[in-house]
């Protein structure tokens, strides 16, 4: 419940205001640039500096996958865990990092059916789940930034996104919809997407073919994430 004002003389009572009908407007209708984003475009994926900066403690992450929901989830974690990421670069200022990832990129593309040469930005909130901080991305909602080639041959990315055809009729999802997209089940049919970290420590990658993300593990049980 929001709390009232202590000054309350303007509102007026109204008990038969239902928020049937209403739907709640999409984020990405908005101007977005303090929003946590979660990119995937020319074979790599990153997140931006609002997630960066909102989790000032980590500089490493698991990226999960539900296949079934088509959710990514970024989750923090310590260097030393499994299939852990560095998601910020290792200088003082910590700017996110861009990561390689041939393989995944290419698996996320087949999954929602996308086209490989596009830009697309997913908007995401950090939620608690379990006791633990974690960003939460819907791939159904993502923005698509096509490319075209220009006249004297080089590639322009459009900087107006494109939506999916069913958002053209609506503004976003009815109340209830809206409070139970967000419902996350935090390991549940979760997939781990792993850097081989064999290959990260003695720096034998060709990150301009993504040869670093060969190794995919799939963890699918709540206890393989247990502290």
């Amino acid at each position: 419940m929001n709390e009232l004002p202590q000054n309350n003389e303007d509102i007026i009572e109204d008990s038969d205001f239902s928020y049937d009908g209403f739907q709640v407007v999409r984020g990405e209708f908005f101007a977005h640039i303090y929003e946590p984003s979660f990119t995937l475009n020319n074979y790599k994926c990153g997140v931006n500096t609002a997630c960066i900066k909102r989790l000032p403690d980590y500089d490493y992450v698991q990226i999960l996958v539900n296949p079934t929901t088509k959710k990514v989830a970024v989750r923090p974690c310590s260097e030393e865990e499994k299939d852990s990421l560095r998601w910020c670069s290792a200088s003082g200022k910590r700017t996110p990092k861009q990561i390689t990832c041939k393989i995944f990129y290419a698996k996320i593309m087949a999954l929602m059916n996308w086209d490989t040469n596009y830009r697309y930005k997913l908007l995401g909130k950090l939620i608690r789940s379990n006791d633990e901080l974690l960003y939460v991305f819907d791939l159904n909602s993502a923005e698509t930034f096509k490319k075209n080639i220009t006249e004297d041959g080089k590639v322009k990315t459009s900087r107006t996104p494109s939506y999916p055809d069913d958002w053209k009729n609506q503004f976003g999802l009815p109340v209830v919809e809206h409070k139970e997209a967000m419902q996350v089940n935090t390991f549940d049919n979760y997939a781990v997407f792993s850097l081989n970290p064999e290959q990260e420590k003695t720096g034998n990658t060709d990150e301009s073919k993504g040869e670093s993300y060969e190794q995919l593990t799939f963890q699918t049980n709540e206890s393989s994430f247990s502290h």
